[in-house]
């Protein structure tokens, strides 16, 4: 059997629509951060794997689940993930979770409403944000605002990147009740440009993203580790700069991701925002990452 890490896409952790392992979290969780995001990364090139049989990356997925619990030392990612959580006496519980999205993504292909959307998010995104905040030893009562915050960013993803998941995959993750409710159907998302009805369904779910993000916005004020709170911020300033794009622009005529600049002026904002908001609220109480088994 191929090595895992031979199917990777090459995707990276700087392709991504949030920083992974930035400068601004703390050297001693990098480590741990970037050994959960290849462990993830590759699980998820395999489920979108172009040419790989449904049984086998069902397959693969299964071996990358057995190693990170004990069962042989074959696939690095799982190994390397497997040891430095035990470092941390974490368990792996959020990589499992993820890995019930990914074969989600190999046997569905079709979302029905947002609440399976949203079921669909509980595995693929939350369990990233529960990660980091275990790492972190941050209270589970953080949880909720961080749902909702990894599932705008997964949305955000899902909208992003609509026309190319149908023709390369044929997944279509947004609603097919909200399609019809604008009176677009599935097949437009193969075109150049989205037809009316296209535009406005793929906008009315960027608003109602929108308002999920919203609820997330509490989330860099929960969290006790200054730096983690900073990073927060830097990520809610991406993603809600994202989702305005999306309200405006058509995301199958022309790509929607920042720009450079972008980039750099929305870390800027929200490391000087939140930065701000600590200096005259409450201080942050930095703790040594612990694991909640909660």
């Amino acid at each position: 059997m191929t090595s895992a890490s031979e199917l990777r896409s090459g995707k990276g952790d700087r392709d991504e629509n949030f920083p992974v392992a930035s400068w601004i979290i703390h050297p001693r969780h990098r480590a741990l951060i970037l050994a959960f995001y290849n462990f993830v990364r590759t699980a998820d090139d395999i489920a979108d794997h172009a040419t790989l049989p449904a049984d086998e990356k069902l397959a693969y997925l299964d071996l990358l689940e057995g190693e990170l619990l004990g069962k042989g030392d074959t696939q690095a990612e799982a190994v390397i993930l497997r040891r430095a959580l035990a470092e941390r006496d974490m368990a792996p519980r959020h990589a499992l979770d993820v890995l019930i999205a990914f074969r989600m993504d190999v046997t569905k292909l079709r979302y029905e409403t947002w609440d399976e959307v949203i079921h669909y998010c509980r595995y693929s995104a939350m369990p990233v944000g529960r990660f980091m905040l275990d790492v972190h030893g941050e209270s589970t009562s953080t949880w909720a605002a961080s749902d909702a915050l990894c599932a705008g960013l997964q949305i955000n993803n899902h909208l992003q990147d609509c026309g190319k998941d149908f023709r390369e995959l044929n997944r279509v993750y947004l609603p097919r009740d909200a399609l019809a409710a604008s009176g677009a159907s599935v097949e437009q998302l193969g075109l150049a440009q989205s037809p009316p009805a296209m535009l406005q369904c793929l906008q009315a779910l960027a608003a109602r993203n929108e308002g999920l993000l919203d609820e997330s916005k509490s989330l860099s004020a929960e969290v006790r580790d200054f730096r983690l709170g900073v990073d927060i911020a830097v990520i809610q300033a991406y993603a809600d700069r994202i989702v305005r794009l999306l309200k405006v622009r058509d995301p199958l005529r022309e790509r929607v991701h920042l720009n450079k600049f972008e980039l750099l002026t929305f870390s800027l904002a929200g490391m000087i925002g939140e930065a701000g908001r600590r200096a005259i609220g409450r201080k942050a109480i930095s703790r040594p990452g612990t694991a909640h088994d909660a």
